[in-house]
């Protein structure tokens, strides 16, 4: 098991290193799952395109999370595919690590329902659900960052559609549109706008890849952002005074030493969304960045100097990007480890960055 984790979603550097690392665990090392970020929906969507060629990358990502929607993530799924055509026997397969969640198509079941069983409540429950479905595109705390955010929570609208929507009459088809719509209210809830913050239960996603391991006896390739993959625990919130427990450590817990742990990062450059300078003195980004390499990586177990050994098993800041970064509040944007060497088995740093392209929005 190896968790490959980047510190921004929005590198195409970072993302295009992943994906070499992953090509050779695969056609050197034997690797054959690729576990995402992402829905379970999803992922069976683009795990039946990487085995079948059910589809194209370009309509199998338009239901996915918003940031794998890029131009790179097609290409990979695109080799991923070419892969398994010529090794039909031993396909690489891929696994969405996050329960099954709401997409832009159960708006359309939910309103389907209305317009043909009470066409006169339609535009109320609408009006609660149109706004909503935009943060498929955007996430909410992303609109909120932005200022395009209509103003009233997300989820009192999706509670506001469901109340309306149980008083409607009950036929053969309405629980299964009422399962659609607890989807969309749970997705509001556990959104990061909805709960408040980053952080979530990890748990369970840790338990789908244990099980997926179980069951296949695949070596999996874990991608997702470095406070994710991380073998520890990390600080979060103000001044690290509490935690959050991301997949990795749960992973580590498990797998011990065979879960490997690897964090990408970088020193300055263009994201798209905004220009990153250079790092603080007080991030391991920017000691890396005094090693004057385009890109390079260290083994954190490899033999060091003392002085070396003693800041690897001290605590770390890391370069973390999200998608409401402000390089006004650069000092903000970054993740604690107390121990780096127990966090990460390896460190990846590229030195300048440009921006992922991403795929046109789904007309939904």
């Amino acid at each position: 098991m190896v968790g490959l984790g980047e510190s921004t979603r929005f590198s195409r550097q970072t993302f295009g290193l992943r994906e070499r690392v992953f090509r050779v665990l695969v056609e050197e090392y034997g690797f054959r799952t690729l576990a995402v970020q992402d829905g379970a929906r999803s992922g069976e969507r683009l795990d039946a395109y990487v085995r079948t060629g059910a589809g194209d990358p370009e309509s199998v990502l338009a239901g996915a999370w918003r940031p794998t929607r890029t131009a790179e993530m097609a290409v990979a799924l695109e080799w991923i595919r070419e892969f398994n055509q010529e090794h039909p026997n031993d396909p690489v397969r891929i696994l969405g690590v996050e329960p099954p969640r709401a997409e832009p198509s159960d708006y359309d079941v939910v309103l389907d329902y209305v317009r043909q069983q009470a066409p006169d409540r339609l535009a109320a429950i609408e009006s609660h659900l149109d706004p909503i479905r935009t943060a498929h595109q955007i996430d909410e705390h992303v609109q909120r960052h932005q200022g395009i955010h209509p103003g009233r929570p997300f989820i009192d609208d999706a509670r506001d559609a469901s109340a309306l929507f149980e008083k409607l009459p009950v036929t053969t088809e309405f629980e299964n549109a009422l399962t659609h719509l607890r989807l969309i209210v749970e997705f509001h809830e556990k959104s990061v706008a909805g709960q408040g913050g980053f952080a979530r239960d990890e748990r369970p996603a840790a338990n789908r890849v244990i099980q997926w391991q179980r069951d296949t006896g695949a070596k999996i390739a874990y991608w997702d952002g470095i406070a994710h993959t991380a073998a520890l625990t990390l600080g979060a919130g103000p001044a690290e005074s509490s935690e959050f427990r991301g997949t990795g450590s749960y992973l580590r817990e498990h797998f011990g030493a065979r879960y490997i742990s690897v964090a990408i990062g970088f020193h300055h450059g263009n994201l798209g969304m905004a220009v990153a300078p250079e790092p603080l003195p007080d991030l391991v980004d920017s000691t890396l960045g005094t090693v004057d390499l385009p890109a390079f990586y260290i083994d954190l177990h490899s033999d060091a100097p003392e002085s070396v050994r003693l800041w690897l098993h001290g605590p770390a800041k890391l370069r973390t990007i999200s998608g409401i970064y402000d390089p006004a509040k650069d000092a903000t944007a970054h993740t604690t480890v107390r121990s780096l060497v127990d966090a990460f088995d390896a460190l990846v740093h590229i030195r300048e960055t440009s921006p992922v392209h991403w795929l046109p929005h789904p007309s939904s």
